[in-house]
């Protein structure tokens, strides 16, 4: 069976009143037979049937044991460092999420939990960098923005030799495109927000455990922090996944289409997109998923902040805006949206660079988004021109 077949029938039938759709239960509590005595549910926040309806087509569509879900992305991650105790340490890809970072340096080390930055993309310095107190290896893979890839297999053999658990977050490729538990992972973690919700109308976080023993700690965690998804979110997202597999097949198209563009533009330094041949890690991309997803990111040759932001300010089909994942094409800029909270100098090392763009390509015809891309090269290009001659406003025809 197909993982797309395999998807749409994953998503249960109504036991009770045969509805295809999955019912919204919006509701706080259930009403019990006996005290301790219920139907399976007692209180929305310890569980809810239309969210268990979620967490198990996430569990099923990861291969994993159990899934939960969660009110964010972040409260996800949240749930997985949890996990681990004062003392303990994390060993993070460097290209890291902003939220990521902010919640790993500025929130648990205050509580005596330590993080290590590294370039995942060589399993090696994985390797070289684990100590006794690393707990858990954290890899984005891609990577949130310059589109790393790393091999989710081999760190995962590093990762048993060294008695940690590994997690992955499969964001970008979604399970469409990786299942990282088949590869080796123990936990998978998700923000539902984006390519899962795929219309940019919720928030929502999910992890998946490979052991169901590991599963019912995350939903202790889930249950005693209370950062659940409700239900309308939870049936908004079912039916965002619905479509999940016809969605992200358009969306590498449209982004290879783009990728292909930019990687011939002369006002372009390098284009990052696994797809390309000329990617680092595209052996690897092409070995351990079944497409390259829908990011694009590249920099200018004028490796200047003010560069980048004529430029994301010039597009109109591309949208300038925070998150990715949905229908309509969104431009952001890095340096100053979503990684701004991680220091200039450690951002900068890690590949993102203050002229670097990132492109979340939706689903519109490939043909407009690079005739949008063509004309904002113009307009930031004119925009240049009359900033050096001291002209402040560009005129309509521009």
């Amino acid at each position: 069976m197909s993982t797309a077949t395999e998807l749409i029938h994953s998503i249960p039938v109504d036991a009770q009143t045969g509805a295809i759709s999955v019912p919204i239960y919006q509701t706080s509590t259930f009403v019990q037979e006996a005290p301790g005595v219920n139907r399976g549910y007692d209180y929305a926040r310890s569980g809810n049937p239309t969210r268990a309806a979620l967490e198990d087509l996430i569990a099923t569509l990861e291969k994993g044991s159990t899934g939960a879900a969660f009110a964010s992305g972040l409260a996800a991650i949240d749930a997985v460092v949890k996990l681990l105790q004062s003392g303990d340490e994390i060993l993070a890809v460097d290209d890291i999420y902003g939220g990521a970072f902010r919640l790993f340096t500025h929130i648990y080390q205050q509580f005596g939990i330590t993080v290590n930055y590294v370039d995942t993309t060589d399993a090696e310095n994985v390797f070289n960098a684990i100590t006794p107190r690393t707990k858990l290896i954290w890899l984005e893979t891609p990577t949130n923005p310059t589109l790393k890839v790393s091999d989710i297999e081999g760190i995962a053999r590093i990762a048993r030799a060294n008695r940690c658990l590994l997690c992955v977050d499969n964001t970008f490729a979604s399970p469409a495109l990786q299942q990282p538990i088949l590869l080796g992972a123990d936990i998978v973690v998700h923000s539902a927000t984006k390519y899962l919700g795929g219309h940019s109308d919720l928030i929502a976080g999910l992890v998946v455990t490979k052991e169901a023993e590991l599963g019912a700690r995350i939903k202790y965690i889930q249950n005693a922090s209370g950062a659940v998804l409700g239900p309308f979110d939870s049936w908004l997202l079912i039916r965002g996944i619905e479509t999940l597999h016809l969605r992200v097949k358009q969306h590498c198209a449209n982004a290879l289409a783009v990728a292909e563009f930019l990687q011939q533009h002369p006002d372009v330094a390098q284009v990052f997109y696994p797809g390309l041949a000329t990617h680092p890690n595209h052996g690897i991309a092409k070995k351990q998923a079944k497409g390259f997803g829908g990011i694009v990111s590249f920099t200018l040759k004028e490796n200047t902040e003010e560069a980048a932001l004529r430029f994301v300010t010039s597009t109109q089909l591309f949208l300038l805006a925070e998150s990715l994942g949905g229908i309509k094409s969104l431009v952001s800029h890095p340096a100053n949206m979503t990684h701004k909270s991680i220091p200039a100098d450690k951002r900068r090392a890690a590949g993102v660079a203050d002229s670097l763009i990132r492109l979340s390509v939706g689903l519109e015809d490939a043909e407009d988004l690079v005739h949008d891309l063509e004309q904002a090269f113009r307009a930031a290009a004119q925009r240049s021109i009359f900033a050096k001659q001291g002209i402040l406003s560009v005129p309509e025809t521009v």
